[in-house]
């Protein structure tokens, strides 16, 4: 029977993912749900809620993401280090991993052995991140589920230039207005925050490309940031709990 050894806490600003973790890094028990302001009470909650389910006592626990500090107890850890070591405990092999979230987009170059190599990391402006997606396709009135069908289904891409979100949402109405297919401008959202991430890659990308967060759930966008690349683009398994593996180990 496993026993469990660590807890894992990524509190992102969209979402707070948490993992328990048996002794061999593989996951016990495991918890999304949606970014609580009052995150000190939220993280006690998620973090007794998974003990409960498997049967634990106290465990070290370690906390990554925007809130890390704010977990109780826990040893707070670099978004980037947890994410490297979450992923090559998925794969085992290094490569480039690209992590999009809601706030921000992390570029990570893997060493043969999971260590970080480079990294780039977009942190200014949403511009080129999940929530770019989310603010635009919600004005839009396009739900999620019909996201990628209506990208695949599209004769072309509408450009869109803007490369802030709020420009780029005054954009995309105008783009409406003027009569542009639906379809073509979500498609075209899709290939301009693929390019930003592409650029933000820098030199030429080389080895097999991971990727990982909530906007890895996306198809469209999967597809999209392979087309910037040029080559395949590798969605890990739970993406988004990638983060908080990578905190639970190193917990442990």
């Amino acid at each position: 029977m496993s026993v469990a050894v660590a807890v894992g806490v990524d509190v992102g600003s969209t979402t707070c993912k948490a993992v328990i973790l048996d002794g061999s890094g593989a996951v016990l028990a495991s918890h999304v749900e949606p970014t609580h302001p009052r995150i000190e009470d939220q993280a006690r909650r998620v973090i007794a809620a998974l003990r409960d389910q498997v049967g634990a006592g106290e465990l070290p626990v370690g906390s990554t993401g925007y809130g890390r500090k704010r977990v109780p107890g826990a040893r707070a850890l670099t978004e980037i280090t947890c994410h490297a070591r979450g992923a090559f405990r998925l794969v085992g092999k290094g490569g480039v991993l690209v992590d999009m979230g809601g706030q921000d987009t992390k570029v990570i170059r893997l060493g043969p052995a999971g260590d970080v190599a480079d990294f780039a990391m977009n942190d200014k402006c949403a511009a080129g991140t999940g929530r770019f997606l989310e603010v635009i396709l919600g004005r839009l009135q396009v739900p999620w589920p019909e996201v990628a069908p209506l990208v695949r289904g599209a004769s072309r891409a509408v450009p869109v230039s803007s490369t802030c979100t709020v420009f780029a949402e005054s954009e995309v109405i105008s783009l409406v207005a003027q009569g542009e297919p639906l379809d073509g401008i979500v498609r075209g959202l899709h290939q301009s925050l693929a390019t930003r991430v592409a650029a933000l890659a820098g030199r030429e990308v080389d080895g097999e490309v991971f990727m990982s967060g909530g906007v890895a759930l996306n198809d469209a966008m999967v597809e999209a940031l392979a087309l910037a690349l040029g080559r395949p683009v590798r969605v890990l398994p739970t993406p988004q709990l990638v983060g908080a593996i990578g905190a639970a180990l190193s917990a442990r």
